[in-house]
């Protein structure tokens, strides 16, 4: 089982100034601890229960661009975009830079969105639930055109039209850049995962919930004719013994994952410099879940 970290906070205690220097000591701290998975929110508005609407909050891809220019091995992606967030052919397009500039390391994180305090704050729309996976439905079929060279012409949906998806220079992925579609809902996202996706991130809940989660997940890859094996399993942890540092509770708690073919255990600890975390706590996670069975 690999590592990943997720950068969920901004609130550096010495400020703004302070962040360009502290993003890149935490990409260069996540190589050196051979962490393979480096993420960050992408919201407008800090969450309610992370800080709230007043908390420090950067920009998902303005970031992880710094953080491409700072890293050479880690995968980047945002953890997850809101399909309400960007227009899809203009999220293509960002996804498509970030991979070129990265050198083949970007991963589409996308989920159907939630957060409507930030939409009404910045004047968003914020369709209801169902539209917005209709939407996402689209948006990921807009990508994946987009990504596909042979596949350049108008695309004609409920919601999104384009004339053109064009997408000079292509990809540096091959053959596409990863899709991660978040969220555990069984009856629309985790068949949007088994139809369109390449990975799946679901809440490290409980090893159970997870199994179910992923046995619902094995259930639509069947009616989608899909191999559920090619698709790679993520869980985001936030549990206490990590932001405590308590690595003999935090093994304890993944043990139960490791039978459940989970590629990636993503850390998210609700801290705002997290440089000095991963080189005290994530590196020797790395090497212990390295050798968990």
């Amino acid at each position: 089982m690999r590592v990943g970290v997720h950068i969920n906070r901004f609130d550096h205690g010495g400020g703004g100034p302070a962040l360009g220097a502290e993003l890149a000591a935490t990409g260069a701290a996540a190589e050196e601890a051979g962490v393979s998975w480096l993420s960050v929110m992408d919201h407008y508005f800090q969450m309610e229960f992370n800080g709230g609407a007043e908390a420090p909050m950067l920009e998902a891809y303005t970031t992880l661009g710094y953080l491409a220019a700072h890293t050479s091995t880690v995968r980047l992606g945002a953890l997850v975009t809101g399909v309400t967030y960007r227009h899809p052919g203009l999220l293509a397009k960002i996804v498509t830079s970030l991979d070129v500039l990265s050198e083949g390391r970007a991963t589409l994180g996308i989920g159907a969105a939630w957060y409507d305090r930030e939409h009404e704050g910045l004047g968003v729309p914020f369709p209801p639930l169902a539209e917005r996976f209709e939407r996402l439905e689209e948006t990921l079929r807009i990508c994946r055109q987009m990504w596909d060279p042979q596949a350049n012409g108008p695309f004609e949906g409920k919601h999104y039209r384009l004339a053109e998806t064009l997408c000079v220079p292509a990809p540096v992925s091959s053959p596409r850049p990863e899709i991660m579609i978040g969220g555990g809902g069984e009856r629309k996202t985790l068949r949007l995962v088994a139809r369109y996706g390449d990975a799946c991130n679901l809440f490290a809940t409980s090893p159970e919930e997870v199994r179910h989660k992923l046995d619902v997940l094995r259930g639509h890859c069947e009616a989608e004719n899909r191999d559920f094996d090619e698709i790679r399993k993520t869980v985001a942890y936030t549990g206490e013994p990590a932001t405590d540092g308590d690595l003999a509770a935090f093994t304890r708690d993944i043990a139960g994952y490791t039978k459940l073919g989970i590629d990636t255990v993503i850390l998210a600890p609700r801290i705002g410099e997290p440089a000095e975390w991963i080189e005290r706590f994530v590196a020797p996670a790395v090497q212990r879940l390295a050798e968990l069975d």
